[in-house]
């Protein structure tokens, strides 16, 4: 009896898991967004910037302005890492740097 009632849980819980394992998680376009801010923020390069970033379907597209091109490849570098990203619309700016001289 206690072989029958364990066989039939745990076919319950593996059919339970495997239709959890098929459905994953959808991720939304705020969830993508929330994602690469918190990629840019935590990354020891461009974290300091001031960079907008807002997602739409899945496409992401950053702004605003950095002062090497170097800066504006790592940012978008990032942001395509994050999962759920289909495609980075990179609007950084280079401004050149003024001397005050």
């Amino acid at each position: 009896m206690h072989k029958i009632l364990f066989s039939a849980f745990l076919a319950l819980f593996l059919m339970q898991a495997v239709c959890l394992a098929k459905d994953p998680p959808q991720v939304t376009d705020d969830t993508i967004s929330d994602a690469v801010r918190v990629r840019l923020a935590s990354d020891q390069v461009v974290g300091v910037l001031p960079l907008e970033v807002t997602v739409q379907q899945g496409v992401v597209t950053l702004a605003g302005s950095v002062d090497q091109k170097s800066l504006r490849s790592r940012a978008e570098s990032v942001a395509r890492k994050v999962k759920g990203v289909k495609k980075v619309v990179n609007n950084i700016e280079v401004k050149a740097r003024t001397s005050d001289k």
